[in-house]
């Protein structure tokens, strides 16, 4: 590895664990603790757990990619808006106190994450595999946000 190619690998972990400190900033707390959730609800020591090897796939995805194509392609687009609305989820959940809106978000989230998948496909396949299991886990947080929302319908009704 040469080092314009190191430091772009830095670079794209900094991006990465940058979007991943959302979460360290807006986090669960009493009004999370609070909340109706479905049984098949993850302990909390499991989303640390799951999440910092995502992010390091994330970032190790987007340098692959890079190396084949450069920053300036249009699934790059895509990873720069997952990026921005992976950091994004945790302040609209949390910060924000809104299922729906997280939802949302979550759902524009997926698509961006399917969207650079395919786009990195034909370049770098590696790149592409390595963001599919990001890809299932948001599934999954989609559906738990999903349940959470509904199960907790009254307390976010707005007037």
């Amino acid at each position: 590895m040469d080092v314009n190619s190191g430091l772009a690998l830095a670079g794209f972990l900094v991006a990465a664990f940058a979007a991943a400190s959302s979460g360290a900033v807006f986090k669960p707390d009493e009004w999370y603790r609070t909340l109706r959730k479905p049984g098949w609800t993850p302990r909390p020591w499991v989303f640390p757990v799951v999440w910092t090897p995502l992010y390091l796939m994330i970032a190790v995805s987007g340098w692959l990619a890079w190396r084949e194509t450069g920053l300036f392609t249009l699934p790059f687009a895509f990873y720069a808006a997952q990026m921005v609305l992976n950091a994004g989820w945790s302040a609209v959940f949390f910060g924000l106190r809104r299922p729906d809106l997280a939802f949302a978000e979550l759902l524009v989230l997926w698509l961006s994450i399917l969207l650079t998948l395919i786009g990195f496909a034909p370049a770098s396949p590696a790149a592409a595999w390595l963001l599919a299991p990001y890809l299932l886990w948001v599934t999954i947080a989609g559906a738990l946000n999903l349940s959470v929302w509904r199960m907790n319908a009254d307390r976010f009704a707005r007037a």
